[in-house]
C-alpha cells in the first residue's frame, strides 16, 4: 500500500509542478484582470505540491513511531503556517509586489523544505528558522529601496566595508570543504561572501553609474580585483568566479565596450589555469569532471553518485523516500539537484530550472524598465549573480562543468545562502515597486502635459493667424 500511494503521489506532484511552471511563462498572455487569478492558482498549486510531497515523506519515513509521526505532522503545519503568514504579510505591506517573483521564491523554498525534511529533520528545522528570519527581517527592504534616495552615494563605502567583511575569515574563519571562508558562531556556520556579494553589486553599480572614464574604471576594477583575490586566498574559488563574472558583465553593460568583456574573459582563462596549478582541490575537481569513472573510489565518487541518482530517477523519479540520495556526499547543499531528480524525477528537475529561468527573465525585465542607471545596474547585477549561481550548481551536479561548491539558491540547505538570496529577491521587489511608483507618477502627469501641449499649439496657431 505504501509503495502504491507514493507511486500515485509522484505522478500527481509531477503534473502539478508542470502546471505551475507553464503558468510562469503563459501568465503574460492573459489580460491584467485575469492575471491575479493565475497567481492565486499558482499558490494553490504550490500548497498542493507541498501537501502531496509530505504525504510521501510521512508514509515512507516517519511512520515507525508515534513520535516520528508527530514530528512530521508538526513540521508540515509549521511550514504551511510560515508560508501563509508571509503571503498575507507581504501582500498587506506592498500592494505593488511582483506576484510572479514572490510566488517563485516561495515555490523554490517549498522544494528546499520538502527535500530537507526528507533528508534530515534537524536540517529542516534550521531551514525553517532561516526562512522565517529572512522573510521577517527582509520585509523592510522594498520600503528602504523605495524611500531612501541616496543609496547611490555610498559606492566606495560598500566596496571597502565588504572587503573588510571578507577579510574577517583570516582572523576568525574556519576551513570547511577545502575553503577557509566560514565563520562559526554558536553552532551556526556563516559565509560572509554570501552577503558581501550583494554589497559588491551595490559598490559596482554606484561607481559605474557616476563615472565611466578609463581612470575611474581602473579604480573600480582594482578594488573589485582585490575582492576576488581575497576569495582566492580563502580558496573559495566558486565565489571568486561569481564575483568576477558579475563584475565583467556589469562593466560591459555600463560602458557598452565589448573590449572590457573580452579582456576579462581572457584574464579569467589565465587565472583558471593558474588556480589549477596552485590548488590541489581544484585539480581534484577537474579530474573528477574529466573522467569520474576512472577515480570513482576517490575523487570521482561524488559526481558518479550524482549521475547515478539522476539516471536512476528517470523522468518521474523513484518517489520521495524511495531513492538513495543520502549516498551522495553533501546532497543537501551542493548536490540537492541530484537528490530532487532521483526521487521527484527529471521532469521536476527541468521544471525547477525553468522556474529559475523565469525568475531571471523577470529580474531582467524589471531592470529594463528602470530609468535610473544605478538601480538598473543593481537589478542587472543581481540577475546575473542569481542565474550564474544556478548554472554553477546544476552544471556541477550534472557534470556539465567541474563542481564549484556553490548552493542552489533557496533550495539547498545553508543559512547564509538562504538569507542572502531572500535579501536579493526583496531588493528586486523593491526595485519593481519603485518602478511601479514611477509609472503611476508619469501617468498622472501625462494628462496635464497633454493639455499644456494642446494649449501651447493653440496659442501658436492663433499667433500665426494674427
Amino acid at each position: 500500500m505504501e509503495t502504491i500511494i507514493i507511486g500515485i503521489c509522484k505522478y500527481i506532484i509531477c503534473l502539478l509542478v508542470v502546471m505551475y511552471t507553464l503558468y510562469c511563462f503563459t501568465v503574460f498572455r492573459k489580460r491584467k484582470e485575469s492575471q491575479a487569478g493565475v497567481y492565486g492558482f499558482q499558490l494553490f498549486l504550490m500548497f498542493a505540491i507541498h501537501a502531496f510531497s509530505f504525504v510521501c515523506i510521512f508514509i515512507g519515513r516517519y511512520m515507525d513511531t508515534t513520535e516520528d509521526m508527530l514530528k512530521c505532522s508538526i513540521m508540515y503545519l509549521v511550514q504551511v503556517i510560515v508560508f501563509l503568514v508571509f503571503i498575507i504579510a507581504y501582500r498587506l505591506a506592498y500592494r505593488k509586489l511582483s506576484p510572479l517573483v514572490f510566488n517563485n521564491m516561495l515555490m523554490l523554498m517549498a522544494f528546499g523544505l520538502i527535500m530537507q525534511t526528507r533528508l534530515d529533520y534537524d536540517d529542516a528545522i534550521k531551514q525553517v528558522i532561516f526562512i522565517t528570519i529572512g522573510l521577517t527581517v527582509c520585509i523592510i527592504i522594498p520600503f528602504i529601496i523605495r524611500k531612501i534616495k541616496y543609496l547611490k552615494d555610498f559606492g566606495w563605502i560598500y566596496g571597502f566595508f565588504g572587503l573588510i567583511c571578507l577579510m574577517l575569515v583570516f582572523v576568525i574563519g574556519k576551513e570547511k570543504y577545502g575553503a577557509k571562508n566560514w565563520i562559526i558562531i554558536g553552532g551556526f556556520a556563516m559565509q560572509p561572501s554570501e552577503f558581501v556579494k550583494i554589497l559588491f553589486v551595490f559598490f559596482v553599480a554606484s561607481c559605474l553609474s557616476k563615472a565611466k572614464d578609463f581612470k575611474s574604471i581602473v579604480k573600480v576594477s582594482s578594488l573589485a580585483a582585490v575582492h576576488v583575490m581575497v576569495l582566492v586566498l580563502e580558496k573559495d574559488l566558486g565565489g571568486a568566479l561569481i564575483y568576477s563574472v558579475v563584475y565583467l558583465f556589469m562593466l560591459y553593460i555600463a560602458t557598452s565596450d565589448i573590449r572590457y568583456l573580452l579582456a576579462g574573459f581572457g584574464a579569467g582563462s589565465l587565472a583558471a589555469v593558474i588556480a589549477y596549478k596552485l590548488f590541489f582541490h581544484v585539480r581534484v575537481r577537474v579530474i573528477a569532471w574529466k573522467d569520474p569513472w576512472s577515480v570513482i573510489d576517490k575523487q570521482g565518487y561524488q559526481i558518479c553518485q550524482s549521475l547515478f541518482a539522476i539516471g536512476t530517477g528517470g523522468w518521474f523519479g523513484m518517489g520521495l523516500t524511495k531513492g538513495l540520495p543520502t549516498s551522495i556526499p553533501v546532497v543537501g547543499s551542493d548536490f540537492i539537484f541530484a537528490g530532487i531528480s532521483e526521487e521527484m524525477g527529471g521532469i521536476v528537475g527541468i521544471c525547477i530550472i525553468l522556474i529559475c529561468i523565469s525568475c531571471f527573465i523577470m529580474f531582467i525585465n524589471i531592470s529594463m524598465k528602470i530609468r535610473l542607471e544605478f538601480y538598473k545596474l543593481i537589478a542587472l547585477g543581481l540577475s546575473i549573480m542569481y542565474m550564474f549561481q544556478v548554472f554553477l550548481t546544476i552544471g556541477g551536479a550534472t557534470k556539465f562543468i567541474p563542481s564549484t561548491g556553490v548552493t542552489l539558491p533557496l533550495v539547498s540547505s545553508g543559512g547564509s545562502s538562504i538569507l542572502s538570496t531572500i535579501i536579493m529577491f526583496n531588493i528586486i521587489q523593491g526595485l519593481y515597486v519603485l518602478n511601479q511608483d514611477d509609472v503611476e507618477s508619469r501617468k498622472q502627469q501625462e494628462p496635464r502635459t497633454a493639455r499644456e501641449g494642446r494649449k501651447r499649439r493653440r496659442n501658436e496657431l492663433e499667433d500665426t493667424i494674427v
